[in-house]
């Protein structure tokens, strides 16, 4: 392996990533000893298409798009991110800071926006909350909110940016959108609040091509977790965690038994 390219979701400011990919680019050149270019395809299926056919080393994704990918046979848990010493957290509805919301059943009837449809903290988790709650009979979410009201977005920035444009009441985000400040400015984040939250959700992980060697992919493993001690400002902006080893079944069970339960996977 002469190069190594490792894809991003476009999940933030296309600015801020760019930066960030910059500097991701530079810090693991180093690390793995070899040429990187991080790219930003256009969605998750592009992700998973690339590890598939060998034009994508690593990707960096939900828990839900791992899962799709390992079913696939296009690769493999590499490591997993791990916030606060877990390898989980917590998936938030926000809206408004001046809107009468409190819990999530003051969104009933009401229009509103998930990150996207491959979301794990951002639509999965939000679903299967509600179905628990007795609030939808099934997976479709117009149920519960109403005919014509429930859009996706392309991440977790165009999601809350229909909320500050006033387009829907409340969107469906992993917490650190709104408690940390990689994702929104602090503008932004001090026009909105916490609705509810709902959860564990499991971290995202860095998913390896199963086309890679045993050599290569220990390589990479090391080159990764290295960054904890040597570029801990970098990865914790581009990865939202510190990246560690685990079992990848136990990781992704939660997620696959509510893909099961939402009728998404056999």
């Amino acid at each position: 392996m002469d190069k190594v390219i490792l894809a991003l979701k476009p999940d933030k400011d296309p600015d801020r990533m760019l930066a960030e990919r910059t500097a991701l680019s530079e810090i693991l050149s180093k690390a793995f000893g070899k040429p990187v270019e991080v790219i930003v395809p256009t969605s998750a299926a592009v992700i998973a298409e690339g590890l598939k056919n060998g034009t994508i080393d690593l990707a960096h994704v939900s828990a839900t798009e791992m899962v799709t990918i390992r079913d696939a046979g296009a690769g493999d848990v590499l490591l997993a991110g791990e916030r606060d010493g877990l390898p989980s957290y917590k998936s938030y509805w926000v809206s408004l800071a001046d809107k009468p919301y409190d819990s999530v059943e003051d969104l009933r009837g009401k229009p509103i926006a998930f990150s996207s449809r491959t979301s794990t903290s951002g639509f999965l988790i939000p679903m299967v909350d509600l179905l628990d709650r007795g609030l939808l009979s099934g997976a479709d979410a117009e149920e519960f909110f109403g005919k014509g009201n429930v859009v996706f977005g392309s991440g977790y920035v165009s999601a809350v940016e229909r909320v500050l444009r006033g387009e829907v009441e409340a969107a469906a985000v992993s917490y650190y959108v709104l408690d940390e400040g990689n994702y929104l400015t602090d503008d932004q984040r001090a026009k909105l609040k916490k609705v509810a939250e709902q959860g564990p959700v499991p971290t995202h992980v860095i998913a390896v091509a199963s086309s890679l060697n045993d050599s290569d992919k220990s390589a990479l493993k090391s080159g990764l977790i290295s960054l904890k001690q040597s570029a801990t400002e970098t990865s914790n902006a581009v990865f939202s965690a510190d990246l560690v080893e685990v079992d990848a079944d136990k990781h992704l069970a939660p997620v696959e038994k509510a893909l099961t339960l939402m009728g998404q996977r056999k």
